[in-house]
């Protein structure tokens, strides 16, 4: 009798369970859970078109829910096309860091390789005024230093030996006519002179020759051609007794005292060298010593195959260790100031059509805003357009900021007032698994608890196709208000946002 009381308790307590938890779940049943406050939406769009709208919660034709759109900035940011609002707790989960735009004095530094060689003003190339043989080299070897007006090599030609015999003949000339009472036959013995010295002078003989020539009166066999300034040997093309023309180069002769220096300077830093300013040089062939010099000219052509600006600089080099084809590390210290608004460089996002920032103008929300960019140098860039000074700016994450953004600028586009606007309204049941369009391309769906959903489509001639229309039924039961359509408390048709 026990076992059969205990039976019955046990059996009641499963029913009373069962009726207690029915009563709980069933719409309409028992009391309900108070709501939570939040911000109303004001319709739902369809997350792959967002033209169709349904004022309730809704799923699309693959079962996405609706993207609820509010009035204000709760769901979406206020503000011009492509506006992105974001949580606190998303920006600091993807670490979004902010910066001012601020005015800040640009200078530049720019690094290049550089290529010791010779002053191209500072180098002699001696030739032979007209032919002959080499009677004696008095320096014969390359690389060998030489002091200003040493005797480098005797030259004998016979046209120098006429010469001299011809001035020597207008030299007497002259003597004798000098106390002449014929003032004209005095002035030609003068002139005669003087042109045959003068044509000695364009044959490179030398002065002390001359004067020793017109003091002994004895033709010189040999003429010697001296070094026209202090330098180093760097090419020596004749040998004693060899046969030379005026074609022949019988030296190359370069001071040293002054070097050149060419670097090659990309496009970007262009914009701040100038001639005249100074230069820093290090050489690894002379640890420890810095060189300064400054840029002597930037070349107006852009050499095609490395895509850069040659620029000459001009070092002093008065103990000769600076030598050709050396390479160096060349500092150019821009002497350009540019007081300019500017913001890191990180913060500029380009696009390669278009450069632009995000601009914070609410906690959470950022405005893309177009910039010209100008300058950069040290990390900042220079911006003449598009923004004022004190105007905080995204520096990080913004990349996923700029997705968002273009995401939400194409929406903004598509929902720009046309002939959409005007299509007809759109109604759909979110428990049916059709989406809903216009304008004869897009099915024109409703439903309620009750009946089932109808979608017609127009004739496509095009494609030889008819019309067809599909019929399905909505699931049956009560719905929460706002949940299903033509439960209670929902609209009775469906309509875009105003």
């Amino acid at each position: 009798m026990k076992i059969k009381v205990g039976w019955v308790v046990l059996i009641a307590l499963a029913v009373g369970a069962g009726a207690g938890y029915l009563a709980a779940v069933r719409p309409g049943g028992g009391e309900r859970m108070p709501a939570v406050e939040g911000p109303r939406p004001l319709f739902y769009r369809n997350p792959m078109n967002p033209a169709v709208t349904s004022p309730v919660p809704a799923k699309d034709a693959m079962g996405m829910d609706y993207v609820p759109v509010y009035a204000d900035g709760a769901g979406r940011a206020n503000g011009p096309a492509g506006t992105v609002a974001i949580d606190p707790v998303v920006v600091q989960n993807v670490g979004v860091r902010t910066a001012r735009a601020e005015h800040r004095t640009l200078s530049r530094e720019v690094h290049a390789v550089g290529r010791v060689a010779y002053d191209e003003e500072r180098v002699a190339r001696l030739h032979p005024k007209t032919e002959g043989w080499i009677e004696e080299m008095f320096v014969n070897k390359t690389g060998e230093r030489v002091a200003k007006d040493a005797i480098l090599m005797s030259f004998f030609a016979p046209q120098l030996v006429t010469t001299q015999q011809e001035y020597l003949l207008a030299l007497k000339n002259a003597r004798a006519m000098e106390h002449s009472t014929f003032p004209d036959i005095r002035r030609g013995a003068e002139e005669l002179l003087a042109s045959t010295e003068e044509r000695l002078r364009l044959l490179d003989v030398p002065e002390h020759q001359i004067r020793d020539l017109e003091d002994t009166g004895v033709v010189k066999k040999a003429l010697h051609i001296h070094s026209p300034f202090d330098g180093v040997v760097v090419t020596l093309g004749a040998r004693e007794g060899q046969y030379v023309t005026p074609q022949t180069e019988l030296y190359t002769i370069a001071d040293l005292s002054t070097v050149w220096v060419y670097v090659d300077v990309f496009e970007a830093d262009l914009p701040w060298v100038r001639e005249g300013d100074e230069a820093e040089m290090r050489l690894a062939g002379v640890p420890g010593r810095t060189f300064t010099g400054r840029i002597d000219y930037v070349y107006p052509f852009v050499q095609p195959d490395t895509r850069t600006v040659r620029v000459r600089l001009v070092f002093a080099n008065p103990d000769g260790v600076l030598k050709p084809d050396m390479f160096a590390d060349v500092t150019v210290r821009a002497g350009r100031r540019v007081d300019a608004l500017a913001v890191p460089s990180e913060a500029v996002v380009r696009s390669g059509t278009r450069e632009r920032v995000f601009v914070v103008r609410a906690p959470g929300r950022f405005e893309p805003r177009p910039v010209t960019p100008g300058l950069t140098s040290g990390g900042w860039t220079q911006v003449l357009d598009g923004l004022r000074e004190g105007d905080q700016v995204v520096t990080s994450a913004q990349f996923l900021i700029d997705s968002e953004s273009n995401l939400r600028e194409a929406t903004a586009k598509m929902l720009e007032p046309g002939p959409a606007a005007d299509a007809p309204a759109v109604d759909e049941d979110p428990m049916d698994g059709h989406g809903a369009g216009s304008d004869g391309a897009d099915a024109a769906a409703t439903g309620s608890a009750n009946e089932g959903a109808t979608t017609d489509g127009a004739p496509m001639p095009g494609m030889s196709m008819p019309g067809m229309s599909m019929q399905g039924h909505a699931m049956q039961g009560d719905g929460e208000a706002g949940g299903l359509a033509g439960a209670p408390g929902a609209p009775a048709a469906a309509g875009s946002a105003p």
